[in-house]
C-alpha cells in the first residue's frame, strides 16, 4: 500500500499571522496531519523547509529532517513485519504512545477527536454521549471482547433504570455498534467478536409520539400576553417564525442569513436533508424578521450566532446553548399561556403540519409534512408541488 509522508502548513493561520507545521500522512487516499511543535510565516517556507528569513533555520529545519526520517522509519518497520497499519496507530508510534487498542473507551477518544478535528461536531457529541454512558455502567478497562450480547442487554438495562427510554437507548446503541464497526475496519476487533448480530437494536420501540399543538392551543400560544415577561419574547418568536415558514427547524433559522431572503422569499437548503426551499414570506414572519433586523451586525437574520467569523466548535457550542435555552422558555410561555403539552423547538414545525391539515389542505400537498419517519420522503413528495401551491397554502395560516 502506497504511503507518503510530507512536511506542510496548516491551511489556516493562527491569530499572529503564522502557521503551525505539520506532518502530513497519506495512506490509501486517507490523510493524517501531526502537529511537530513549530510554525512559521507562510512567505518563509517553502518545499518542505525554513527558508533563511526564518529564525534558526538551520536548527529547525534539522528538526524537520528528523521528524520525516522517524516517519519514514515507522513505515518501514511496520512494511517489514507486514503489518496493515491504520494512521492512528502510526501516529501512535510517532508520538511513542503505549496505548492498549483492545480498550474501547482510548478508541472512544481516538474517534472523537478526528471528528472534532474534521468538525463533525455534532457526531462527536453523540460519541461522547455513549462513551460517558458506558463509563458509569462499566470502567475505562473495559475491552471490546468484553462486549458480547450479554454486555449489551445488561448495559439496556442499566441505561432504562437511569430513566432512559427506548429512544435514547437505541441512540446510544447505534453509537456504540458505529464504534465496534470502525474498531474491526481498523482490525482492532474480530468480525467474530461483533455482537450486533445477535442483540437487535430493532426490538427497541423508537418511533415517538409526534407533539403538535390543537388549533386551540396554537391560538392560545399566538395570543399569549408577554408584558411582564419579555425575556420569553425571543422564544415566541422563533417559535412563530417555524410555524409561519413551513416549520423551519431550529438549525436552519440559526443558519438563515439576510442574503437568502430576496423579493420577499426565502430560500436555503435544509441542513439535515440537503433538500432545497423557495418559500413566500407571510406578513406574520415579515414582522418578526423587522424586529431582529437592526438587533443583530452579522450576516445572519437571527441573534443567535452572533458574528460572522465564528468557528465550527463555537457554532455547535452556541446551538446548544441558545436551542436549550430556547426550549427552556418555551415551557415557561406554556404554563403562561395553560397548555398542557410539552413545547419544544420541534412541536412548531409538526404543528405546522398537523394544523394545515386540520383547516382542510389537502393531505397530498402537505405530504404528512413532518409527519413521515422518513422525513426524505416528505422532502420527496414536497417537490413534486409548485411553490404557488405551497404558497397559498401556508396563505390559510394568516386567518387562523
Amino acid at each position: 500500500m502506497n504511503t507518503s509522508v510530507k512536511i506542510v502548513l496548516d491551511s489556516r493561520p493562527m491569530s499572529n499571522g503564522q502557521y503551525s507545521v505539520y506532518l502530513q500522512i497519506i495512506k490509501a487516499r486517507q490523510r493524517k496531519k501531526i502537529k511537530i511543535g513549530l510554525k512559521c510565516f507562510k512567505e518563509n517556507f517553502e518545499n518542505e523547509q525554513f527558508l533563511k528569513a526564518h529564525p534558526n533555520y538551520k536548527e529547525e529545519n534539522k528538526i524537520l529532517i528528523k521528524r520525516k526520517v522517524k516517519a519514514e522509519d515507522i513505515i518501514r518497520g511496520f512494511q517489514l513485519d507486514d503489518k496493515d497499519f491504520s494512521l492512528e496507530e502510526f501516529e501512535d508510534k510517532f508520538r511513542g504512545k503505549q496505548i492498549n487498542r483492545k480498550l474501547v473507551i482510548p478508541f472512544f477518544d481516538e474517534i472523537i477527536d478526528e471528528l472534532t478535528t474534521s468538525h463533525r461536531l455534532g457526531n462527536a457529541r453523540a460519541y461522547s454521549e455513549t462513551k460517558n454512558a458506558l463509563l458509569k455502567f462499566s470502567n475505562d478497562k473495559v475491552k471490546f471482547t468484553d462486549i458480547t450480547p450479554e454486555f449489551l442487554e445488561k448495559f439496556e438495562v442499566y441505561m432504562r433504570f437511569r430513566g432512559n427510554r427506548d429512544g435514547g437507548i437505541a441512540f446510544k446503541m447505534r453509537e456504540l455498534r458505529s464504534l465496534i464497526k470502525k474498531a474491526i475496519q481498523r482490525k482492532i476487533m474480530s468480525k467474530d467478536d461483533y455482537p450486533f448480530d445477535e442483540y437487535k437494536i430493532s426490538k427497541l420501540k423508537t418511533k415517538t409520539k409526534k407533539r403538535a399543538l390543537t388549533l386551540e392551543d396554537f391560538r392560545k400560544f399566538k395570543n399569549v400576553d408577554l408584558t411582564e415577561r419579555p425575556e420569553l419574547l425571543e422564544a415566541y418568536h422563533y417559535f412563530m417564525f417555524s410555524f409561519y415558514t413551513r416549520g423551519m427547524n431550529f438549525v436552519d433559522m440559526m443558519k438563515l442569513k439576510k442574503s437568502d431572503i430576496k423579493n420577499n422569499r426565502i430560500i436555503y437548503t435544509r441542513s439535515k436533508t440537503k433538500g432545497n426551499f423557495s418559500l413566500e414570506l407571510n406578513a406574520k414572519a415579515n414582522e418578526i424578521i423587522n424586529y431582529y433586523s437592526d438587533k443583530n451586525q452579522s450576516d445572519y437574520v437571527f441573534p443567535i450566532l452572533l458574528h460572522n467569523e465564528m468557528t465550527p466548535l463555537q457554532i455547535e457550542n452556541r446551538k446548544h446553548k441558545v436551542l436549550s435555552r430556547f426550549n427552556y422558555k418555551l415551557r415557561e410561555i406554556a404554563k403562561i399561556a395553560k397548555i398542557e403539552t410539552h413545547l419544544t423547538s420541534y412541536v412548531a414545525r409538526h404543528s405546522f403540519a398537523t394544523i394545515m391539515k386540520n383547516t382542510g389542505v389537502s393531505t397530498d400537498v402537505i405530504s404528512e409534512l413532518m409527519g413521515h419517519s422518513n422525513v426524505q420522503i416528505t422532502m420527496t413528495y414536497l417537490k413534486e408541488f409548485d411553490n404557488s401551491i405551497l404558497d397559498n397554502a401556508v396563505k390559510k395560516l394568516d386567518d387562523i
